[in-house]
């Protein structure tokens, strides 16, 4: 419980590191990326909604029974949108961002070691960008091969009583492992050397992951969770799992 808290602590220390001289530049080209995919999602998903409506309803019901369905389907539509947001437009947004998020990585560990990990100048940054991007494609694919069995689990009798945990415990690992690649990428480090080093400090990784998710759920906050995530991801390994 001590390491949970510990690694939820520094997803704080994240937020307060983007906005330090010589890494809030950096930051804020992921956030932009992030605000305005939100942004058009969310534009987009309300203006076309009644549309949408107007074209599921039958012709024959009466006007009443449709605008008492309507006040029915409206509060499910919201919830349907924050979890396609949450989940697929999160991706999204680090798929586009892991080019610049490596960077972002880079310059906290400068700013926090005063030792900058391996060189890796903006030049071969851009050229590496489709590795990364295919990198966040791998870590997507990983979570897709767990959420189809989490996602029957869920309807199944009684074992879905224990699916809520789960689902809390998978999304926590998940955004552990994706935001600690940055700083663990720029170190040369692979996907499995990734995971046994998160397995081996899994309080540390659970704490950060819950921590991120529940400011993901904020909004306003959300907007800010990718560039600090990733800072505070490079602390935590600085800190915790370098020598690891």
């Amino acid at each position: 419980m001590q390491n949970i808290v510990r690694g939820a602590r520094y997803l704080l220390r994240g937020f307060s590191l983007i906005n330090q001289p010589g890494v809030r530049r950096f930051a804020y080209l992921p956030m932009l990326i992030n605000t305005i995919l939100f942004s058009v999602a969310i534009w987009f998903g309300l203006s076309h909604f009644g549309g949408w409506l107007d074209a599921l309803m039958p012709d024959w019901l009466p006007a009443w029974l449709e605008s008492v369905l309507t006040w029915i389907i409206w509060p499910l539509f919201v919830l349907l949108l924050v979890i396609i947001v949450f989940f697929s437009f999160s991706v999204v947004a680090n798929i586009l961002a892991a080019p610049f998020n490596g960077i972002l990585a880079e310059m906290v560990e400068r700013n926090v070691a005063g030792t900058p990990p391996p060189e890796m100048p903006w030049s071969q940054m851009f050229k590496d960008s489709p590795k990364m991007i295919f990198n966040e494609l791998r870590k997507t694919a990983y979570l897709l091969v767990w959420i189809i069995p989490l996602f029957i689990l869920s309807w199944i009798p009684g074992l879905n009583l224990f699916a809520p945990a789960l689902w809390l415990f998978f999304t926590s690992w998940t955004l552990a492992l994706d935001y600690h690649d940055y700083p663990m990428g720029n170190h040369q480090l692979d996907f499995r050397q990734q995971r046994d080093i998160l397995r081996n400090n899994r309080g540390l990784a659970l704490g950060f992951g819950g921590a991120t998710m529940l400011a993901t759920m904020i909004p306003i906050v959300n907007f800010l969770v990718i560039p600090a995530a990733v800072a505070g991801a490079t602390v935590l390994y600085l800190e915790n799992l370098k020598q690891s």
